[in-house]
C-alpha cells in the first residue's frame, strides 16, 4: 500500500449463535459454523497481505471471537475495544475511523446494519437500504491518506465473504 493511501477494513462478526435464556445479546458467542468463517477470513487477509495496523472491535462477544479467531491466523495487531462500535450508526463509525485517521489500515470488527451502510456510503455516497455484508464478510476501502471520512470517498477495492 503506497503511503498517499490509507484503507478501512470492515470486518462484520462471523455466524453467532441465537441468545439463551436470560442471556444478554452482547454474550452470544460464535457457532461453529462462525468460527470457521472468521479463521476463513482470517486467512483471507493473510493471502491478500491486507492485515491490518490497528483494529477497533465492538465489544459484544462474538465480535471478540471473532477478532480472536482472525489473529489467530494473522497474528497480534494493536486492538482495543470500542464501546460506540456496538450498535453504531454508519455516522458513528465514520466519526470513530476519522479519529484514527494517521492509521494506514484500520479494521473496525462490528455489526450490521452500521458495518454495511458505512460501506455503501464510502463508496457510493448512500446508505439507503443497503443490504449486503454477510457475517464474517471483510469489505476493504481505500482513500487518499489524511482525507476526511464522507459520503463517497473511498473506493471498495475488494470485498470477501465465506
Amino acid at each position: 500500500m503506497a503511503n498517499d493511501t490509507r484503507d478501512i477494513l470492515l470486518l462484520r462478526h462471523a455466524h453467532a449463535g441465537p441468545a439463551g435464556p436470560g442471556q444478554a445479546d452482547l454474550d452470544r458467542p460464535l457457532s461453529p459454523e462462525g468460527q470457521a468463517e472468521a479463521e476463513a477470513a482470517g486467512r483471507w487477509l493473510l493471502a491478500q497481505g491486507l492485515l491490518p495496523d490497528q483494529v477497533l472491535c465492538s465489544p459484544a462477544r462474538r465480535t471478540r471471537e471473532t477478532l480472536e479467531a482472525v489473529l489467530g491466523v494473522i497474528g497480534y495487531v494493536d486492538q482495543r475495544l470500542e464501546e460506540a462500535i456496538y450498535d453504531a450508526t454508519a455516522g458513528t463509525l465514520a466519526t470513530l475511523a476519522d479519529q484514527h485517521r494517521d492509521v494506514g489500515r484500520l479494521m473496525l470488527v462490528g455489526h450490521n446494519p452500521g458495518l454495511e451502510r458505512l460501506a455503501a456510503l464510502l463508496h457510493s455516497g448512500q446508505s439507503g437500504d443497503y443490504r449486503g455484508m454477510p457475517p464474517g464478510a471483510v469489505a476493504v476501502l481505500r482513500l487518499p491518506a489524511g482525507a476526511e471520512l464522507e459520503p463517497g470517498a473511498a473506493r471498495l477495492v475488494d470485498f470477501w465473504w465465506p
